[in-house]
């Protein structure tokens, strides 16, 4: 094998594509230091398999792609071709091709291929990326102190059996790989053999399965010929119980035609029974609305009733009032019956001490005036009487008004009670009106009590009057007294004060006394 040519494009420092020819016999490359004779062999190792990137003084298979400069953008990938020329005379191009971020490829003549295919391919020709061909720096030091294992292992390639040991190597890795897959075989061969048997169980159950069905077909056939026979029999069981339906309904038809004609006939008879069931049906509403009558007048007594109990209480009420009344009356009465006794004893005692009445004026006037007093006193007691009696007689004929209006509204409630009509199925109806009966009997009672307290309040009215009447003749003779004695004072020639100006009154009652006195409050 004979190297021809040499193609770079992005590796280190070969940033723009170059190319190096070797041409034959002795090839040497010069330059200064840096200047890149070093990556021209590690760009031969690397395009012959180098695969540690320490071998490539890098850190990383991706350095040696150009990183860039000042001057100069990185590069995207790094490709290394080598020309050969085969032990034939052909001609045989390697190829290497690594991007950034995604790995190396190969190619052979164009056509991709491995990397252990590239390097058997420089191991038979005793030569590779790990060839002793390749001096680097120290390395005929590292000769020199090599081991005799590796000294065989430059004698084998100077040898050009080191190609086998790559063979033997991948030979020997096949061989265990095939000895691994001898044994997952044996156990796939247990484990097929184990389903075997598990099958050949499964045949003689399948087997007796079907001799089973066989048999099971077999009484099938039977049962189902019986079942045949069993429905033949119902069969002509049905057509004879067809016959028989088929006659009853012929009859059951004529039975429908009659009855039909019944309908018909019921029909015809259906408008007058919904023309009383109409009627009654009228007949039912007009007694509801006669109860709803009945209930809501029952209901207007009830609150009548109601009414007139609470007229009879105001009666009775002010049947106690014109007792008090008269009671009032009866003790002013007496009052004045003792006033006038005491004022005839004052009269008979002025007669029996007329002829001292002229030492005694000075005393009499005084005694005048408190008669005038005791005067004005009975002339307000007896209008005061007066208005009682007033007052008792409007109440009086108030009440038997009322009495009146409670008798004809008590007689009205009858008539229309005897008046309605007795309705069917009316308990509760019934029970009401007796209720409302009781209401008009207490209301009744009432009025017989009202009735029983008007003679008594007649007899009150009467009795005020009699002593309104003793209390205007009380009042005449002290005015006919009064008139003696102011003759007799006139008759004694003694100049007198008017009676208006030494009658003292409390207030409000300054209209009352000229009422009662009149012209006489000018007098002496």
């Amino acid at each position: 094998m004979e190297f021809r040519r040499l193609r770079l494009a992005g590796f280190k420092s070969f940033v723009e594509p170059a190319e190096l020819r070797i041409e034959p016999g002795l090839t040497g490359v010069v330059g200064p230091n840096g200047c890149g004779k070093s990556n021209l062999l590690e760009a031969l190792r690397w395009v012959m398999g180098e695969a540690s990137p320490k071998s490539m003084r890098s850190g990383g298979m991706d350095d040696v792609i150009f990183a860039g400069t000042g001057s100069r953008p990185s590069r995207s990938f790094a490709q290394v071709t080598l020309g050969l020329a085969g032990s034939a005379g052909e001609e045989i191009e390697v190829a290497r091709r690594i991007e950034r971020g995604t790995g190396s490829d190969y190619r052979l003549n164009g056509r991709d291929a491995r990397a252990q295919d590239i390097r058997l391919l420089f191991a038979d020709s005793a030569t590779g990326a790990h060839s002793p061909a390749i001096v680097g720096q120290g390395r005929i030091s590292a000769i020199i102190a090599a081991k005799p294992v590796e000294r065989r292992a430059l004698l084998e390639e100077a040898a050009g059996i080191a190609g086998l040991h790559v063979r033997r190597r991948e030979a020997e890795i096949r061989l265990r790989a095939a000895e691994a897959n001898l044994g997952r075989l044996d156990e796939v061969v247990r484990t097929v053999e184990a389903q075997i048997t598990g099958l050949r169980r499964q045949a003689r159950v399948a087997e007796r399965y079907r001799a089973l069905s066989d048999e099971i077909r077999s009484a099938e056939a039977a049962w189902l010929f019986a079942r045949w026979l069993a429905a033949r029999a119902a069969a002509e069981a049905a057509a004879a119980a067809m016959a028989a339906a088929e006659a009853l309904t012929t009859e059951r038809t004529r039975a429908a035609a009659a009855l039909a004609a019944q309908v018909a006939d019921a029909q015809a008879a259906l408008p007058a029974l919904r023309q009383a069931e109409a009627e009654a049906a009228a007949e039912v509403q007009a007694q509801r609305q006669a109860r709803a009558l009945l209930e809501a007048e029952a209901e207007t007594g009830g609150r009548r009733n109601t009414a007139l109990a609470g007229q009879l209480t105001a009666i009775a009420r002010d049947s106690a009032r014109e007792v008090s009344l008269a009671e009032d009356a009866a003790a002013a009465e007496a009052r004045l019956v003792e006033e006038g006794d005491r004022l005839v004893a004052a009269r008979a005692a002025a007669q029996a001490a007329l002829p001292a009445l002229e030492q005694t004026a000075a005393g009499r006037k005084a005694e005048a005036g408190e008669a005038e007093t005791r005067l004005g006193a009975a002339l307000e007691a007896h209008a005061q009487a007066a208005g009682e009696a007033r007052s008792r007689a409007e109440a009086a004929r108030t009440a038997a008004e009322r009495l009146a209006r409670a008798e004809a509204e008590l007689r009205a409630l009858e008539g229309r009670r005897a008046a309605l009509p007795q309705a069917p199925q009316t308990d509760s109806l019934s029970g009401k009106v007796q209720a409302a009966e009781q209401a008009l009997a207490k209301a009744d009672s009432g009025l017989s009590g009202a009735e029983a307290a008007r003679p008594v309040a007649d007899a009150a009215r009467d009795g005020a009057a009699a002593v309104q009447a003793a209390a205007r003749s009380t009042l005449a003779g002290l005015s006919a007294e009064a008139e003696a004695l102011a003759r007799r004072l006139a008759a004694d020639g003694e100049a007198r004060a008017r009676i208006a100006e030494q009658i003292q009154t409390d207030p409000g009652y300054e209209a009352a006394l000229a009422a009662a006195l009149g012209d006489d409050l000018d007098a002496g």
